[in-house]
């Protein structure tokens, strides 16, 4: 099964088409936008803006702002050249007038708001929504919205033409699971406004009486969890119910205080979504005394009969989950984070062991294709994402944004930042993990690292809370990430005394006994804490990903995971762990003969100060690709190594990173959390 985001289309009806037909190249050279609502930052306005030859910068930090602007615009005006620069003030705030005085003398001024946009809706309503939802908003708001609609009409209409939820319509199990499944498993973002709204409705039947409404409709964890839980119960009944069968249904006691409910896990509107919950990795399969008998049968998926076989279905059902639902070069950011987690379940699972021939052929043929798809897609669409906003976070960069203005008051902050770890990795590190302490819980999610995705540029990032083109004076080290992470806090107005950060941890007890008495300073409010293990496998490692997936594992198992997140727990604080880039294997094409004219000698990558130097190694290097200075310093010129290629010495195998593919460059981001009991 497969789901694509909701289109974006730029025809006249479009909602983007009244913001773009705003941008005529060649007007003025700086356009000023007060832009309350965060409109021009969306994927396909974004698109469009760039697509017609416009650059933007938002106006967040003056400072930072200034440097950018100076160093790219206002010299090359100076020199005569003519821009079209967009300048976008964010602030909730429409009055343009707090804009440096030489920008208003210099620029053309415009407005954008979603009242403009949504006159006959509730706003409230509507800047709760993620902007993913505004085309169907729009176009239903042209087809259904006759008058001026207040706030619970409007989020009727909304939950009704956008979520397709019409909670009259509710009126069995399988209905609320369907709406509920749809939701969950697209990891759709409903605003808590329309969960409360729809809450109230459903209430008022007593047909949901014994159903934790209140937890599975607005978190997940919480409804798969609900789901786990009735699993083996439909699943005796559905055994007792097979032809031929005489079975006795046994007594099964729940793991959380529920009522026995039968949920109809068989309805067709629910089934078409339980393979893939157990493919990847959303629900566990069960242990069942005819456990031989399911497996012939719709439920196979869910049902454990032996590792080896239960390893060789996964493999072959997620593969062919991932073919179908590989997102093409014209998808947005959301849906190439999905299939990399998909994809992430299925390397994971390939490491355990050796495939057959035939499987084997058929996930290396089709990796080529992943490789080839994503490459279209970055180079079209890479460009957009680190001006996206942080309250959703897409970027490293953004965490710091986020972690600001999501946690609540007073509270601690712990970010661990594993280095290296990629997507399929953190699956092996969250199964131990999830063994030594089954109350933990994961909130997992994906961002984009930095390209290239090395150390130096991406995990600076995300401690700089900015993108590396604002840190160019230390881009090729990791020294300034205590001041740029204690910087970030400062603006946010935390002392230094409140800020904190440790690096190259990983190894073991005397590692947490240093992080028990960093944390211990009583004033302490933020932490971060690279944890450098991982990569240090991976940079030692000679028996490729399957080697790395055992190591890994293997450290695991020592602890220092657990204890750590343990002791921070205990402690009070929030968790978030993220990776700076993750890793592929790649095969050796060649060192190139440079001597020490490249700045960055990595196996992935070379990063050159001149633009000449780079054009001599790539001619030597054909398939290696010369990346744009997307986000870097105007003298950091990047080459990557044809696609799973690195440059050492031919057919050498090698763990390693630096370049753009799905493992490399999407990575985790997980809050770690205890369940409650």
């Amino acid at each position: 099964m497969t789901h694509h985001a909701p289109p974006t289309p730029h025809t006249e009806s479009s909602w983007r088409s009244l913001i773009l037909r705003e941008f005529t190249p060649k007007v003025a050279r700086l356009t000023l936008v007060a832009d309350p609502d965060g409109l021009l930052l969306e994927e396909g306005v974004l698109d469009g803006i760039r697509s017609q030859g416009f650059e933007l910068i938002p106006f967040d930090d003056h400072i930072a702002f200034r440097y950018v602007y100076e160093a790219k615009f206002r010299s090359r005006w100076d020199r005569g050249e003519d821009t079209d620069l967009v300048v976008v003030l964010r602030s909730p705030s429409s009055d343009l007038t707090t804009l440096p005085y030489d920008l208003l003398q210099a620029g053309r001024k415009l407005s954008f708001n979603l009242g403009d946009l949504f006159p006959k809706l509730s706003y409230p309503v509507v800047a709760a929504l993620d902007k993913t939802w505004f085309d169907t908003l729009f176009e239903a708001q042209a087809k259904y919205a006759q008058e001026q609609l207040g706030d619970t009409a409007t989020k009727a209409f909304v939950l009704r033409h956008v979520f397709e939820i019409a909670p009259e319509l509710i009126k069995q199990p399988s209905d609320l699971l369907h709406i509920l499944l749809r939701r969950h498993y697209r990891r759709q973002r409903i605003p808590a406004i329309l969960d409360e709204h729809l809450l109230q409705e459903l209430r008022q039947t007593s047909l949901f009486a014994d159903w934790p409404l209140e937890a599975i409709i607005p978190d997940a964890q919480a409804f798969f969890a609900f789901l786990q839980e009735r699993w083996p119960v439909f699943l005796d009944r559905f055994a007792a119910e097979m032809p031929g069968e005489q079975m006795h249904v046994r007594e099964r006691a729940p793991a959380y205080e529920l009522p026995a409910l039968h949920l109809p896990f068989d309805h067709p509107d629910v089934r078409i979504y339980i393979d893939n919950l157990f493919l990847e990795g959303i629900l566990q399969p069960v242990a069942h005394d005819q456990s031989h008998e399911l497996a012939k049968t719709w439920v196979k998926y869910g049902i454990k009969i032996s590792p080896a076989e239960d390893r060789l279905r996964r493999v072959k059902g997620l593969l062919a989950s991932c073919e179908t639902s590989l997102p093409n070069e014209k998808a947005n950011y959301r849906e190439w984070i999905h299939f990399a987690q998909q994809w992430a379940q299925l390397n994971a699972l390939i490491t355990e062991g050796e495939l057959q021939a035939e499987t084997d052929a058929k996930i290396r043929q089709f990796t080529n294709g992943v490789d080839a798809q994503f490459l279209a897609w970055v180079k079209q669409h890479y460009g957009n994402l680190f001006n996206l906003p942080a309250t959703d976070p897409v970027m490293l960069h953004h965490l710091p944004r986020y972690f600001a203005h999501s946690l609540p008051p007073k509270s601690k902050l712990a970010f661990l930042l594993v280095d290296g770890l990629s997507l399929d990795q953190w699956i092996t590190l969250r199964e131990v993990l999830h063994e030594q302490e089954p109350t933990l819980l994961f909130r997992e999610r994906a961002v984009f690292a930095w390209i290239p995705t090395i150390t130096s540029v991406s995990r600076q990032a995300a401690f700089a809370g900015q993108p590396p083109i604002y840190f160019s004076e230390s881009i090729h080290t990791t020294h300034k990430e205590p001041e740029l992470w204690t910087t970030f806090w400062e603006k946010q107005e935390l002392s230094k005394a409140e800020v904190a950060y440790l690096k190259g941890l990983g190894n073991g007890q005397g590692d947490v006994q240093k992080i028990d008495e960093l944390i211990a300073q009583p004033k302490l409010r933020v932490v971060g804490l690279v944890i450098n293990k991982v990569d240090d496998i991976m940079h030692g490692m000679q028996l490729g990903s399957a080697g790395m997936h055992n190591q890994i594992r293997q450290w695991a198992r020592q602890g220092f995971m657990r204890d750590l997140i343990t002791l921070l727990l205990g402690k009070g604080f929030h968790i978030y762990l993220a990776s700076d880039h993750g890793n592929i294997e790649a095969s050796g094409v060649g060192r190139p003969s440079e001597g020490v004219v490249a700045e960055v000698r990595g196996e992935r990558v070379r990063v050159y100060s001149d633009f000449r130097l780079r054009q001599q190694t790539e001619a030597v290097f054909p398939g290696s690709l010369a990346w744009g200075s997307v986000g870097l310093p105007a003298n950091y010129f990047v080459l990557i190594a044809p696609n799973r290629a690195a440059f050492v010495p031919k057919n050498e195998i090698i763990v390693s990173h630096g370049g753009i593919s799905v493992e490399e460059l999407i990575v985790p981001f997980v809050q770690i959390e205890r369940r409650s009991q």
